[in-house]
């Protein structure tokens, strides 16, 4: 019952979102302003906090990527809300995904996971997914951020977008690059990309990653990529 309530919550305010939310009203003036010239309200984005619950995902001491990955996509959310996009996050909480289990009945809790997400991107009619997760390297001197895609021409562009943003807050250089292995980047019908938003392994990453102003810089990052994006298609 309580998986139950929790996505019909968060359908529920997918479909706030569309309205404006809770208090919205209309515009008196009938020019259409920036919102609407970019189509806000027709193009949902659907952000991916990449793990949660008994998946921790990757680590350093008791630093979780799935508590990372939760704190920057609950800020991207606000962010893109905030700057007038409609906006879904597929989890608010510590749980994993593959707990509603609605689409696929299997003994694998890796693939209902996958499969959870792939699925309410497609009932929720996502423009853009974008799923959120944290990199580790065997090196600490490795860093920064990278962005993975679909190896298709609107992927590949809001990889880009996103990349460019990055790159200028870590002041690196870093290109985008596909990743042909990963379901969602395969099975998901929108554009798709994942986001590695910094390596916990590099002490030079983690000091952004666990504080509050820099998971704000990021998602500020990512949300302007996002626009960017959306600007041009």
């Amino acid at each position: 019952m309580k998986r139950t309530r929790r996505l019909a919550a968060l359908l529920a305010g997918a479909l706030l979102c569309g309205s404006g939310g809770p208090g919205y009203a209309a515009p008196a003036e009938a020019e259409p302003d920036r919102h609407t010239i970019l189509g806000h309200s027709h193009r949902l984005v659907l952000i991916d906090a990449g793990h949660g619950g008994i998946d921790g995902g990757t680590s350093h001491g008791n630093i979780l990527e799935k508590d990372l990955t939760l704190a920057i996509s609950r800020k991207l959310f606000l962010e893109l809300r905030s700057d007038g996009f409609d906006a879904a996050l597929n989890r608010f909480g510590d749980y994993a995904p593959s707990e509603e289990n609605m689409w696929l009945r299997s003994r694998s809790r890796h693939l209902k996971d996958l499969a959870q997400r792939k699925e309410l991107a497609e009932t929720l009619d996502a423009a853009v997914v974008v799923s959120v997760h944290i990199n580790w390297a065997a090196s600490p001197a490795k860093h920064g951020p990278v962005v993975l895609y679909r190896q298709e021409g609107r992927s590949y562009m809001l990889a880009k977008a996103i990349q460019d943003r990055l790159n200028g807050l870590y002041g690196t250089k870093t290109e985008v690059r596909p990743g042909k292995p990963f379901y969602l980047l395969n099975k998901i019908t929108a554009p798709t990309v994942i986001v590695e938003a910094g390596f916990i392994s590099s002490p030079v990453d983690r000091a952004k990653l666990t504080v509050p102003q820099g998971q704000e810089n990021i998602a500020e990052a990512i949300s302007e990529g996002i626009a960017a994006y959306l600007m041009e298609v």
